[in-house]
């Protein structure tokens, strides 16, 4: 059960259990300032025009395909 809830996944995709944590944390502030950048541009729409799309961009390709 340990193993499964936290071993198998950052294995999976070649990293360790810290290694995951940081990289999961990294991406997971991404997120929220994607997030802050997409509500600031619905209200104000001269700002952060392309912030929130280049960012999930970027997530994307760090992402993609990782661990095969």
């Amino acid at each position: 059960m340990f193993r499964r809830i936290f071993i198998d996944h950052p294995q999976s995709v070649e990293e360790s259990y810290f290694e995951h944590m940081a990289f999961a944390g990294r991406f997971s502030l991404t997120l929220f300032a994607a997030g802050f950048a997409a509500l600031v541009h619905a209200l104000i729409p001269c700002l952060f025009e392309k912030t929130a799309s280049r960012l999930i961009a970027q997530m994307y390709a760090r992402t993609h395909n990782r661990g095969q």
